[in-house]
């Protein structure tokens, strides 16, 4: 029997829809539970913080409370097992950062593989450094101190927070890049780096741009480049490390992850609501308080971040051969 034109099209644009009538339903419903999201560091600092901020919004967007389980350990590899090991349905997320892709490479023995085990959702934030000196110093420009490093090798000491840290990687990328002899001096946080950096005890740090800017305000310290690609608002005349050293480039981010299998229907329910989130000019005003650059981006673009970084810092952690402490 033949049917009429109209009745067969609205039956065919049924037929259609049905394989994705499941897909949709799954994500109307999700989340129907409270979601985890765990966090590989202490509370209080940048990427805890971070994390309540978006975990926050997400509570409120969704209808479902998103919780944050502080589990600070090993470069973050406790968390991250953790979540690789967790069910792939949504209700376990990781907040991954700069410190993943460093870790992929710093620790020979991990129980997982970073890039295979867990699937980018969406970034949050990208964390800028300062290449700052001691006023005592005798330089002020880049340039000049690339001169004094290598006229003065081994004398110039790099402070750092701890060996495999952003800001120590950052650093020997610059040295790499240079070919300049700065021996790193670790510490137990930023904070006691500062005191030193500052006491002159060691001569210069690659550090995180909040936990510095009122030192460089007040002239304790003398800012010589900022890490990115491009000029700061909150240090505009400061220029970028690449405008001396052609391709440098070296910031913290942070984003989510899930592990792999996670449904992708989910992962775009995620990616959307944070980057809603970037949106808002109340959690943007947040974000910036803790020295964060909003970065909106899809899950494919957030993965190809995540590849390319860990590929860059394993070529550091190998040529400056970085052992974990």
């Amino acid at each position: 029997m033949k049917l009429p034109r109209r009745k067969f099209l609205h039956l065919a644009a049924g037929a259609a829809a049905l394989p994705a009538m499941p897909r949709i339903a799954r994500a109307q419903a999700y989340p129907a539970r409270p979601v985890r999201l765990i966090v590989g560091f202490p509370p209080g600092g940048t990427a805890d913080i971070t994390a309540r901020v978006i975990a926050q919004y997400l509570s409120e967007k969704l209808g479902q409370q998103f919780v944050v389980e502080n589990r600070p350990s090993a470069g973050a590899n406790v968390a991250t097992e953790a979540v690789v090991r967790a069910p792939a349905n949504g209700y376990t997320l990781l907040l991954v950062g700069s410190v993943n892709a460093i870790t992929a490479t710093l620790y020979d023995n991990l129980n997982f593989n970073f890039i295979r085990d867990i699937v980018a959702v969406a970034s949050i934030i990208r964390t800028p450094l300062v290449m700052e000196v001691n006023p005592l110093v005798p330089v002020k420009t880049l340039p000049e101190f690339i001169a004094f490093a290598k006229a003065n090798p081994g004398k110039v000491n790099m402070a750092t927070p701890g060996t495999g840290t952003v800001q120590h990687v950052g650093g020997e990328l610059f040295k790499m890049m240079t070919a300049v002899d700065i021996p790193q001096v670790p510490y137990r946080g930023a904070a006691p780096a500062l005191t030193d950096l500052i006491g002159g005890q060691v001569q210069v740090m690659f550090d995180a741009v909040p936990s510095s800017i009122e030192y460089i305000k007040t002239g304790k310290l003398r800012p010589l480049a900022v890490t990115t690609a491009t000029r700061l608002e909150v240090l505009p005349d400061i220029p970028p490390v690449s405008d001396f050293v052609p391709g440098y480039e070296a910031s913290g981010w942070l984003g989510i992850g899930v592990p792999k299998n996670t449904p992708a229907e989910i992962v775009d329910t995620l990616n959307r609501e944070i980057n809603g989130a970037l949106a808002d000019f109340r959690i943007n005003a947040r974000l910036a308080d803790l020295g964060g650059i909003p970065l909106r981006v899809s899950p494919a673009d957030f993965a190809r971040h995540i590849a390319a970084e860990t590929e860059k810092w394993a070529k550091v952690i190998k040529f400056a051969n970085i052992k974990p402490e």
